[in-house]
């Protein structure tokens, strides 16, 4: 049982297969099959089973599968913080940025490549579920969050603060408003965002304390698209007033009872090490938070 074997079975096991697993670990599939008989053999229990077309862990997999977490989290911890011992001018910074609002990053990112020339910058555009997993799974060294956070598990670093707006057409009779509130809205058809943006949940929770469960027209991750279907009529949205203030594409009008807060920190994972790497890019945003 090697580093290599366990990340494959991780791979296969966290993407329900072995098609989806076999472009990450750069195996074949009868390849990755040989591996994973191999586990087998070596801890001498069944790890994986199909079911419904998909791989999932048997009980002994689900074990194996939490330790080979923990054991290639370490692996990479120590190579990490080896590497920063040595000194090394290279390095690796992987950061996940908001799909929605990335290009309010872009200044943040030219200053830390301007400073850190020889960094590599892996940057990864998740919702903030999806970037939570990563953190907790040591696949992304820093990601955006939406505030508050579980301070037991994530130490962070405000980088915005901002509010909900709505998006209407701008032949809709909300864009002769200079404000609204979003009772007002429960007739509406809302564009909302995938599952994995703690957003959509914000949208979401907002609404019911509004007293109505909001109708779902569509969803996507991409502001372009959701312009798009607004200016069709298709439906509203509420999107954060950073991402819609310079647009003449839509309608903007002030979200009032209740302001809908859209705050951000650059967050990591409190008991993980963090490189040189990352804390140059947390230093970074603490003297250069966004929008100052």
């Amino acid at each position: 049982m090697d580093l290599r074997s366990l990340s494959v079975f991780v791979e296969v096991v966290r993407r329900g297969g072995f098609t989806a697993a076999s472009a990450k670990v750069a195996l074949t599939q009868p390849s990755i099959s040989r591996v994973i008989k191999q586990l087998e053999d070596d801890v001498g229990q069944v790890l994986i089973t199909r079911q419904h077309r998909a791989i999932v862990p048997t009980e002994a997999g689900k074990i194996l599968y939490r330790h080979a977490q923990n054991l290639l989290r370490d692996h990479a911890a120590l190579e990490t913080e080896m590497a920063d011992l040595a000194g090394l001018r290279r390095g690796l910074l992987t950061l996940g940025i908001p799909p929605l609002s990335g290009t309010l990053f872009v200044p943040l990112i030219k200053r830390y490549k301007e400073r850190y020339p020889d960094i590599e910058l892996i940057l990864y555009e998740k919702g903030s579920k999806a970037t939570e997993k990563a953190l907790l799974g040591a696949d992304m060294q820093l990601g955006t969050l939406i505030l508050p956070l579980d301070t037991a598990l994530y130490e962070s670093v405000p980088v915005f603060q901002d509010r909900l707006a709505l998006a209407a057409a701008l032949d809709s009779p909300w864009a002769q408003r200079e404000s609204v509130r979003l009772s007002e809205l429960r007739d509406e058809a809302f564009i909302i965002f995938p599952e994995d943006f703690a957003l959509n949940d914000t949208v979401r929770n907002a609404c019911s304390q509004a007293g109505f469960e909001p109708e779902i027209a569509a969803s996507s991750s991409h502001f372009s698209f959701i312009a798009g279907l607004i200016e069709s009529r298709v439906g509203i949205a509420l999107l954060p007033l950073s991402v819609v203030r310079n647009t003449n594409s839509v309608a903007v009008i002030t979200l009032e009872d209740p302001v809908v807060e859209w705050n951000i920190a650059i967050a990591w994972c409190r008991d993980f090490y963090l490189s040189h790497a990352a804390q140059a890019m947390v230093e970074l945003v603490k003297a250069y938070p966004l929008g100052a």
